[in-house]
């Protein structure tokens, strides 16, 4: 694939995005946006492809949107936040929830704002021990956008994203793995060896059971207990007609490691 503002590599059915505008640590503009959201579609149409990992060029991961390109879309005259947020950050955003196949967001650097919410809409959050994070809108007088309201309550509970949000206080790796926003914090010499071992154990799982399992957990997160069994056992009913379930079971019986091909 050929894109301007991101790095788009698939080696060994692993993709590896990579925001590629290291000068202004990976800042958002609606281009970069608008190929992001085209890569994850392509990545969900290719079957080389059984896991991605997001990442960012240089020294962050992303510092959300770019403030110098948004001033000079305003000063143009007609600027909506509104259309823009739904035009470009909101299908993204829907866009990696609904992606049936893992996401690793490999955090290098500082993610902020939107920079920030990219990472919490991944699925695996790795972050390098000198990573932050900063839910940054309110030092600018924005709101929390791209998904954050609904994501970081959910993953770290309604008070202590209330408290990010309203300080824009800066959050260090280690106290993101503390409060559960992260999966886990690697030294910065065994970053990259660490999230490619755990995109292999991706590459090598049982690719459609994995897009069940995050389909299922997004609809439970907003349904009764009644309609999450529901969808349960409507989700279990693909899984249990998938090659990769026949293999499983077999591969157990057989005393075995299971060989996975993700259909």
């Amino acid at each position: 694939m050929s894109f301007g503002t991101i790095l788009y590599v698939v080696e060994d059915q692993i993709l590896t995005i990579t925001l590629n505008r290291a000068d202004k640590l990976n800042a958002m503009t609606p281009a970069l946006l608008r190929e992001l959201k085209d890569a994850f579609e392509d990545a969900g149409k290719d079957p080389q492809v059984r896991v991605v990992i997001v990442t960012g060029a240089g020294r962050g991961f992303c510092a959300g949107a770019d403030l110098a390109a948004a001033s000079e879309l305003m000063m143009q005259g007609g600027f909506s936040y509104e259309a823009n947020l739904n035009a470009t950050y909101n299908p993204l955003i829907l866009t990696m929830q609904s992606l049936q196949k893992p996401i690793i967001a490999a955090v290098n650097g500082v993610a902020a704002g939107a920079g920030m919410s990219l990472a919490l809409a991944c699925d695996i959050r790795i972050a390098v021990e000198s990573a932050s994070f900063l839910q940054a809108f309110v030092k600018i007088g924005l709101i929390p956008d791209s998904g954050s309201t609904w994501l970081l309550p959910r993953l770290i509970g309604m008070t202590k994203a209330l408290e990010l949000m309203l300080t824009g206080q800066k959050v260090t790796a280690q106290e993101a793995l503390a409060l559960g926003m992260i999966n886990q914090v690697v030294a910065d010499s065994d970053f990259d060896e660490t999230v490619k071992s755990i995109a292999r154990m991706f590459a090598n799982a049982p690719t459609k059971t994995v897009g069940l399992i995050k389909q299922a957990v997004n609809f439970a997160s907003t349904s009764t207990l009644e309609d999450a069994m529901k969808n349960e056992a409507a989700q279990q009913e693909l899984a249990g007609k998938s090659a990769d379930h026949t293999e499983g079971v077999a591969a157990f019986l057989e005393k075995r490691p299971p060989q996975f091909k993700g259909v």
